[in-house]
C-alpha cells in the first residue's frame, strides 16, 4: 500500500486535532478539580498571579494552564494586557454546573477510560466482562456530572410529558422505581418536581447507593426519595405506576431478564420510560461525532459491563431503536414506542 500524501496530510491533522484535545482533557479536569474555571468565570479577565492568588495555587502553574486552555480555544486571552477570561459561553460550559451545558464532568467520565485501560485490554484477550464497579470513582462521579445537566433540561419539562398520562399521576401521588438511578441525579430531579409521589432509586452499586441518599439529603427530598442497594432483575416491589431506566439498559447482561421483572413490578396501567443513548439501527448512520463519542464509551464501559454479568448480551451504547424493540417485546411488553429523543438521547415508553 502507498499513502496518498495528500490525503495523509488530512488524517495527520485530524490525528494533531484528537492529540491535542486529549492532552487538554487532563487540563479540564485539573482546572474543575482546583476550581479554576469557577474562579476565573466569576472574576473576570485576571493575570496569572492574580487568579493563583484566588485560587491559592501556585502562579507559575498557573500562568502554565491558563496559556493551554487559551490555545484550546476554551478561554480568552488578551496579549495587551496579559489578562485572561471566559465568555459567557465559555462559562456556562466550564463553570456553571447547574447549567444546561456544563462539560467537566464529561472529561472526568471519559478519565476513566485511561485509568481502567490494562483492565479492558485483559478483557479483549480473556473476552471476559470488567463490571460497572470495578472501575476508577472517577467514572462514577463524571457520569452523574455528565448526564445531570441533560435530565435537568428535558426530564420534567419534555420526557415525562410526553408519556401517556404519566405526569399527571405523578402530580397528583404516584409511586415510581428509578432502577439503576447511579448517584441519584435523575430521582432526585423527579422527587422536587412531584412532591406528592414516592421515588426509590435501585442500584446494584452500594457506593453509588450511599452518594444518592447524601444528595437527596443535601437536596431536601429524602422525605420522598429512597435508595436502595437491588439489581434491575431483582428489586422489590409489584405496584410501580413508573419505571425508570436511565443509560444502563444498555449496560445489563440480561435486559431482557431486567424487563421481565419491569413488568411484573408495573401496577395496573403503569408504564415503563427507557432512556438510551441515541443511535440509528445501522453502524453507516452512526458514524458521526456522537456515534464517535458513545462508540468509545460502549468499547471500555458499556459492552464490558454487560459481558460481565449473566447472559452477556453486550447490547452496546449504541444498540438503536430496533434491538430495544427486540429486548422489550420479548418481555411481553404489548406497547413500545419512541416518545422523545434529542441529539444525545432517545426516550421509549412501554407498556404492558
Amino acid at each position: 500500500m502507498t499513502a496518498d500524501p495528500n490525503k495523509l496530510q488530512v488524517l495527520l491533522a485530524r490525528i494533531l486535532g484528537d492529540v491535542g484535545a486529549t492532552a487538554t482533557a487532563a487540563l479540564v479536569v485539573l482546572g474543575d478539580r482546583l476550581g479554576l474555571y469557577k474562579v476565573l468565570a466569576e472574576g473576570g479577565a485576571m493575570t496569572p498571579a492574580e487568579l493563583a492568588l484566588r485560587t491559592d495555587l501556585c502562579e507559575r502553574y498557573v500562568r502554565e494552564w491558563l496559556s493551554a486552555q487559551a490555545a484550546a480555544g476554551y478561554i480568552e486571552y488578551d496579549a495587551a494586557k496579559g489578562r485572561f477570561s471566559m465568555t459567557a459561553e465559555q462559562a456556562t460550559a466550564f463553570s456553571d454546573e447547574n447549567g444546561p451545558a456544563f462539560m467537566p464532568g464529561a472529561f472526568q467520565l471519559f478519565a476513566s477510560l485511561f485509568i481502567d485501560e490494562a483492565k479492558i485490554a485483559e478483557a479483549f484477550r480473556t473476552g471476559q466482562g470488567v463490571g460497572w464497579h470495578e472501575h476508577h470513582p472517577c467514572l462514577f462521579h463524571g457520569t452523574e456530572r455528565f448526564f445531570r445537566p441533560g435530565y435537568a433540561s428535558y426530564l420534567i419539562d419534555a420526557w415525562i410529558p410526553a408519556l401517556e398520562g404519566v405526569k399527571a399521576k405523578l402530580d397528583r401521588g404516584a409511586a415510581v422505581a428509578d432502577v439503576g438511578c447511579g448517584h441519584g441525579a435523575s430521582t432526585i430531579l423527579m422527587a422536587k418536581a412531584f412532591p406528592k409521589s414516592r421515588f426509590v432509586g435501585f442500584d446494584y452499586h452500594w457506593a453509588s447507593v450511599e452518594r444518592a441518599r447524601e444528595a437527596a439529603r443535601d437536596a431536601g427530598v429524602e422525605d420522598r426519595a429512597f435508595f436502595e442497594v437491588a439489581s434491575a432483575k431483582s428489586y422489590p416491589g409489584r405496584s410501580y405506576d413508573l419505571v425508570t431506566f436511565f443509560d444502563c439498559l444498555h449496560d445489563m447482561g440480561d435486559p431482557v431478564g431486567a424487563a421481565t421483572h419491569v413488568r411484573s413490578t408495573l401496577s395496573p396501567g403503569g408504564s415503563w420510560m427507557i432512556v438510551e443513548p441515541f443511535a440509528n439501527d445501522e453502524l453507516a448512520d452512526n458514524i458521526n461525532l456522537v456515534g464517535r463519542i458513545y462508540y468509545a464509551a460502549s468499547t471500555m464501559i458499556c459492552t464490558p459491563a454487560s459481558l460481565s454479568q449473566e447472559v452477556g448480551l453486550g447490547l452496546g451504547a449504541q444498540a438503536g431503536e430496533r434491538r430495544l424493540r427486540d429486548v422489550v417485546t420479548e418481555a411481553g411488553f404489548g406497547t413500545f414506542r419512541r416518545a422523545s429523543e434529542t441529539p444525545f438521547n432517545l426516550v421509549f415508553e412501554a407498556r404492558p
